[in-house]
């Protein structure tokens, strides 16, 4: 579970400010958007390529 503890004479807005990068960086949305949509297992395989491909086609890119 997150949390964030508030310091004496903190604003309010900087503490919700840490909480929202806090569960950005956790990956809970992420994880829950993966398993409430279903996808296929060989649709899933083929993001899987094209994710792989457009990594190297970027790293290509970047080393030219």
């Amino acid at each position: 579970m997150i949390g964030v503890t508030i310091q004496t004479n903190e604003n309010i807005d900087r503490a919700l400010k840490r909480f929202k990068k806090k569960y950005e960086r956790s990956g809970v949305l992420r994880e829950f958007k993966k398993r409430t949509a279903f996808m296929k297992p060989s649709i899933e395989n083929r993001m899987a390529r094209l994710k792989s491909a457009r990594r190297q086609h970027k790293s290509s890119m970047e080393q030219d």
